[in-house]
């Protein structure tokens, strides 16, 4: 019997959506090895296995620190494991087991956040590319969610494509029932969901806003998002210069994100880089047209069910959103081209491609 460890430590983050979909959907499909599941202490508790041969094991070592890469590191030796898959790409760099790495995308290597210390996000910026190429080369194998990411990933490192393994990610559709935001009850409204970091662009995507208002005097622009620095710089901005009708929510339920999706007039997604674009594709899911940049890896995934523009460019961006307010027909002929697109995509098909490259580097 051969044992598998899971780097699963971003359990309860955004990306943590893939890592868990893969844990749940593996307890299913193998019931041939043991698993061992790191997740941090504060996560424990939100999974129970539900098959006896796999094991939720606590981890306390941060990411990106002294000591991931030697308490970690033990940790990993302690439990003598046949192979480990890290979901993300950090992790001890002088581990020496059987090791597979997914890598989500070079986002982080490219993009500064200003919310954080300049010299201390430059310093951990240039340690993250080393330990990105340095990864790459030790992995047994690497997954990544794209077509873009794995001829991104070639281009970055250098190394071999035939050991880059595409597996697409999926959206999974809202449980909880719906619940309405009283102050956007009847109003019409465009819709974004997720982090303000840099490369998600919603400066530009604010201004092309404005830029429609003159047109459509009551529409209301919704900034979805755990309120972080990042998110106050913006609202800042956004007073500063007057953009009227601009409402950024602060953390919301699932079920408010289900109202969200399902009473927007249009989701937006401006974003400069991406490795997937689960967002649109979870927006798509739940009956929302969707207006999304061009760029990196987008019109892979979403294909012509999405309506796209530049994303430096407000004005086309403007135009876009426009053309969909404006046109019924295209915004129901987006919405149901939507449903069909994400209904392609399969978080089991994604564990069973994962569990096949598990069983090759094991030599099952």
């Amino acid at each position: 019997m051969k044992r598998i460890v899971i780097d699963a430590r971003e359990w309860n983050t955004s990306t943590g959506r893939y890592i868990s979909n893969l844990v749940r959907q593996l307890e299913e499909l193998d019931q041939k090895h043991d698993y061992s599941i790191l997740l941090k202490p504060r996560d424990v508790d939100l999974w129970e296995p539900t098959n006896q041969k796999f094991q939720k094991v606590s981890s306390l070592y941060k990411e990106f620190s002294l000591g991931e890469q030697l308490g970690f590191k033990w940790q990993l030796e302690s439990l003598k494991p046949d192979l480990v898959h890290f979901g993300m790409t950090q992790q001890p760099v002088r581990y020496r087991g059987k090791t597979i790495t997914t890598i989500h995308d070079l986002t982080t290597a490219r993009f500064r956040n200003p919310s954080k210390n300049p010299l201390t996000f430059v310093f951990k910026q240039r340690v993250y590319i080393r330990v990105i190429k340095r990864v790459a080369r030790r992995s047994a194998f690497i997954f990544v969610p794209s077509e873009f990411v794995k001829k991104d990933l070639v281009q970055f490192t250098g190394i071999n494509p035939g050991k880059i393994i595409v597996t697409y990610e999926a959206a999974s559709p809202i449980k909880a029932a719906a619940v309405p935001l009283d102050n956007l009850a009847s109003r019409q409204f465009l819709l974004y969901v997720g982090r303000p970091t840099p490369h998600k662009n919603l400066e530009r995507l604010i201004e092309a806003f404005r830029l429609i208002q003159a047109q459509h005097h009551d529409l209301i622009l919704v900034l979805a998002g755990k309120k972080d620095a990042n998110y106050r710089h913006i609202e800042k901005k956004v007073h500063k210069n007057s953009v009227k009708n601009v409402i950024f929510t602060d953390f919301v339920s699932e079920g408010q994100l289900r109202w969200l999706y399902e009473h927007c007039a249009a989701y937006v997604f401006p974003s400069l880089s991406e490795g997937f674009g689960l967002p649109g594709l979870e927006a798509m899911m739940h009956g929302a047209p969707v207006v999304s940049s061009n760029a990196t890896c987008l019109p892979e995934i979403y294909s012509d069910a999405a309506h796209y523009f530049d994303p430096y460019n407000t004005q086309a961006m403007a135009d876009a959103l426009n053309a969909v307010l404006i046109n019924t027909n295209f915004r129901e002929d987006l919405i149901y081209k939507g449903r069909e697109q994400a209904a392609k995509y399969s978080w089991q098909r994604m564990a069973e491609q994962t569990l096949q490259i598990y069983s090759q580097v094991l030599g099952d």
